[in-house]
């Protein structure tokens, strides 16, 4: 699974806001796999991955027909994870739920308010924080790698953003 989440993470760290649906599905899978592994503890990791790749899939497909109303959603379950995550490092688990709730409010606020950054900057950090916690490194290096990922991640994306010039 570490191998999945590393590769959910890249793609969501360089095409979060290029390929929407992309976007969706992958909060989908992270949102989806960090519940199913609280609420199943002691399941077979296959279990897991399966409600994972069910949630992305549905994810996916909702965004299709719904655009409007998963722009939503993918904004709360990414700020969520990202203020879950920042919980669980800073050594506050008594929090992280109340820091899921509060973090995905402020990203859907952020996505219905700011479209294009937003995403560029929650698929950025989202893409960073997955494949930071899977690459196996002590703290200051897992950190380092969070920062280089998401600058390089944000500059990747920003850039797509720009008008293409037209020839003369």
């Amino acid at each position: 699974m570490v191998a999945l989440n590393i590769v959910v993470g890249a793609a969501l760290l360089f095409f979060g806001r290029r390929l929407f649906w992309l976007f969706v599905a992958g909060v989908g899978f992270v949102a989806g796999g960090l519940f199913a592994t609280q609420l199943l503890a002691g399941q077979p990791e296959w279990v897991i991955l399966a409600i994972a790749l069910a949630v992305g899939v549905v994810c996916a497909l909702l965004s299709v027909f719904l655009q409007r109303l998963l722009i939503g959603i993918a904004g709360f379950l990414a700020g969520g994870y990202i203020v879950y995550h920042l919980a669980l490092t800073l050594n506050y688990p008594s929090y992280e739920w109340i820091g899921f709730i509060v973090g995905g409010i402020i990203g859907a606020v952020l996505v219905e308010v700011l479209f294009d950054w937003a995403l560029i900057g929650l698929s950025g950090l989202v893409g960073a924080i997955v494949i930071s916690a899977n690459v196996p490194l002590d703290q200051a290096l897992s950190a380092a790698l969070f920062f280089v990922l998401l600058a390089v991640g944000i500059y990747a994306q920003a850039k797509q953003l720009r008008p293409k010039p037209i020839p003369s």
